[in-house]
């Protein structure tokens, strides 16, 4: 039997929601083994002049705990 857990991370991207989840999963992954599953809690964008400079997202992370 494994036990889960679910962590929280925010990361961002110039380009793309979709590079930012990428950017966070692979920055996740250096740090928590056994990533299991990733779900898109909340996107945003910053704004400067009228032009988006920065996509955010915040991730949910499911891993799996050693024994």
């Amino acid at each position: 039997m494994s036990v889960a857990k679910v962590t929280e991370v925010i990361s961002s991207s110039p380009r793309s929601f979709e590079e930012a989840v990428e950017v966070g999963v692979q920055r996740a992954c250096k740090t928590l083994d056994d990533v299991k599953s990733v779900w898109v809690k909340d996107q945003s964008c910053i704004v400067e002049n009228g032009k988006i400079t920065e996509f955010r997202v915040t991730l949910k992370l499911v891993f799996i705990l050693k024994d």
